[in-house]
This record gives C-alpha cells, sequence and structure tokens, in this order.
C-alpha cells in the first residue's frame, strides 16, 4: 500500500531558494556566521575566564561541551535541520535558565546581572536563528542544498 499523500500545510509558505535574492542570501551567510559564532563565544567565556584565572578543575568536562557545542554548530554551518532545532531549543531554555538564576544572584551581587544579560544574549541569538529573514533565507538554501541529490 502506498501512503495518502500529505495535505499541503495551510498559510504562506517560505520562498524557495531560488526565489531569493542573492544580495539577501550574502547576507544571511554573513549574520549566520556571525550568530553562530556569538553563541558558541558565549557558551565558552565562562570556562575560558575561569582558566585565565587559573582555575583548572573540570577543565577536561567544559573541553568536551566546548567540542560538542562546536560540533552542534558546525552542523547547523552546514545545513542540519536537526542540528537548527536542537540549537534553538537548547539556546531559549538556556537563556531563560540563565537569565533567572542572574536575577536571583542579581539581588546579591552586580555579577548576578552580568549573568543575566549573558541570558539575554543566548535568547536573542536564538530568536535570530528563527526571525531573521535573511539568516533563514541562507539557512533554507542550506537545507534545500542537502535535499538535492
Amino acid at each position: 500500500m502506498s501512503k495518502p499523500a500529505r495535505p499541503a500545510p495551510a498559510g504562506p509558505q517560505p520562498p524557495t531558494p531560488e526565489q531569493v535574492a542573492p544580495e539577501q542570501l550574502a547576507q544571511g551567510r554573513t549574520l549566520t556566521l556571525a550568530t553562530l559564532w556569538a553563541l558558541f563565544l558565549l557558551t565558552v567565556l565562562p570556562f575560558v575566564a575561569g582558566l585565565v584565572q587559573g582555575q583548572t578543575e573540570g577543565a577536561l568536562r567544559q573541553s568536551l561541551y566546548a567540542l560538542a557545542t562546536a560540533f552542534l554548530l558546525g552542523m547547523v554551518w552546514r545545513g542540519s535541520t536537526w542540528a537548527w532545532r536542537l540549537t534553538v531549543s537548547f539556546g531559549m531554555v538556556a537563556g531563560l535558565l540563565v537569565f533567572v538564576v542572574g536575577m536571583l544572584a542579581g539581588g546579591a551581587s552586580w555579577r548576578g546581572w552580568m549573568v543575566s544579560v549573558a541570558g539575554l544574549g543566548y535568547l536573542v541569538l536564538a530568536t535570530a536563528l528563527v526571525g531573521t529573514p535573511s539568516i533563514r533565507a541562507f539557512l533554507d538554501s542550506r537545507w534545500a542544498a542537502r535535499r538535492r541529490p
């Protein structure tokens, strides 16, 4: 038996890669790369700051986290939809949790407010991967290129 055809989703459809202007793809490439680098740097900044201060406890575990993050963000760059979904999900959850923890710590120290700013950074960067038209156009073109034989 053959599967029934899936109905077309309702609502406006995103433009195909052929319908997107090359300027928007070039801008999306730059913005995507900047967003992915910012996510990586925001993730490894506490680890690097601890190393600079001489805190080497847990360095192996933190290095593995940094490598896993680099792998995940590299997969987003290559056009993996599952990596993009994980990145957006992790960014939103981490951003919310880091923001709340920073707000709670902000009552006792100014450093808590800096942690809250990092949480907002995660939220903004994860939202940029979803809501910036040029980033989405670039990622859509990557996804389409991966689907073609």
